[in-house]
């Protein structure tokens, strides 16, 4: 379970008054080569914790499957660059992501390799976050980014999540 009283992420608002994850640290580094096992481990510290999603307050669990599926899915083999940074770097902020996703949208499962594990179908989540870009150990803007949260409902009538999707780079601020 993560400490809760020693987290590198914040929520704020932008300028626009929305929401957003601020992540302070990057704690998986570089572009070209992003260390999927060390993310797979780090994943792995969510297991059995439930967060609320405060928009409509859903219950959100969090399992081994999510671990397996963030570093291993399809989604995340064909990143690349900062996409993949950025995916890698928003798992440490995981808690908070769910607390401030938004719009909801609900998709029925049409695959038979989920006709168990996602039963009663699917729900994407909008979440935002930023990440600090640095110039000689200085943060000098934050880039922002968006991304989906996947969550399935399974059998047993929870819902999980089961992985952060659909990255993708907005705008950028200065620190």
């Amino acid at each position: 379970m993560i400490d809760s009283d020693n987290r590198n992420a914040i929520i704020r608002e932008d300028e626009n008054h929305n929401r957003i994850v601020q992540i302070n640290e990057i704690i998986f580094k570089g572009k070209q080569h992003i260390d999927w096992d060390a993310v797979r481990t780090y994943a792995l510290r969510y297991i059995d914790a439930i967060y609320v999603i405060s928009s409509d307050g859903a219950s959100i669990h969090l399992d081994k499957k999510f671990a397996n599926e963030f570093a291993g899915s399809i989604d995340t083999k064909r990143l690349r660059g900062a996409s993949a940074k950025a995916k890698a770097n928003a798992l440490q902020a995981t808690p908070e992501l769910l607390q401030i996703s938004c719009n909801p949208r609900y998709i029925q499962n049409y695959e038979a390799k989920h006709a168990h594990d996602a039963k009663l179908g699917w729900y994407r989540y909008d979440s935002r976050f930023s990440l600090p870009v640095y110039e000689n150990d200085q943060i000098i803007r934050y880039n922002v980014f968006k991304i989906t949260m996947l969550i399935r409902h399974a059998e047993d009538g929870r819902k999980y999540l089961y992985d952060m999707v659909n990255i993708k780079k907005e705008t950028e601020y200065t620190a």
